[in-house]
């Protein structure tokens, strides 16, 4: 495990092995994304199997906490972001990652998220410690995420600032949703597009208007 920066991170993920220590913790909530693929991402139904329809894939994540707590710490309304840097197939690892965290956060609730994006608190986000090979940078920030009927949106300063929208399908009233998928965020997945939507952090430099992006219902757990 290697880091690009030394930050509260190293302490959810040291740098020469992440060891998973099951911990009690839930989230309930929703989480979207906007990346570098072509509409619709193949990682999805592959389980990141297929290749990125651009060999690499490049993205955002926004996750929004409507329920939920981390050793007894309430974390509940707070959100959380991810910039990703994956260089080939998502289930090949290699990800790289920087962690922006809701500065409403307690400090337990910032080092519990920590773990729990670093998987090192074991549980639905456990299969992190073999995914993600450095972390970038983590801190805690304002973290704005805004839903707004079909569209969702994230801003974090001038770091991340995204917008996506549902696809509409043959009632343009409805998503189009991908169900009973194996996928590890949550078995129903809503197809959307990026709007406006661009990373400029850690020498990223990421556009995905026009690109793939998805909306996911999301109830994880630990141990």
């Amino acid at each position: 495990m290697a880091t690009e920066t030394t930050t509260a991170a190293e302490q959810a993920a040291p740098p020469t092995r992440r060891t998973r220590v099951p911990t009690d913790w839930k989230i309930k909530g929703e989480l979207f994304l906007n990346c570098s693929c072509d509409v619709f991402c193949p990682c999805v139904v592959s389980l990141g199997k297929y290749k990125p329809t651009e060999g690499y894939c490049h993205a955002w994540m926004a996750i929004r906490i409507d329920e939920g707590h981390f050793e007894g710490e309430d974390i509940g309304g707070l959100n959380v972001g991810l910039l990703a840097d994956i260089p080939g197939r998502m289930a090949e690892g290699d990800w790289k990652v920087a962690a922006y965290v809701d500065d409403r956060a307690t400090d337990k609730a910032y080092e519990g998220l920590l773990k729990i994006f670093s998987g090192t608190a074991g549980g639905t986000t456990g299969l992190f410690t073999m995914l993600v090979s450095t972390i970038i940078h983590a801190e805690r920030t304002k973290v704005e995420i805004e839903t707004d009927g079909r569209r969702r949106r994230i801003n974090i300063g001038k770091k991340i600032n995204g917008e996506i929208e549902q696809l509409g399908g043959a009632n343009p009233d409805e998503g189009v949703v991908i169900k009973n998928s194996k996928y590890w965020m949550g078995p129903d997945i809503i197809a959307a597009v990026g709007l406006r939507s661009r990373v400029r952090d850690h020498g990223r430099a990421w556009d995905f208007g026009g690109k793939s992006a998805e909306i996911c219902p999301i109830e994880w757990s630990g141990p």
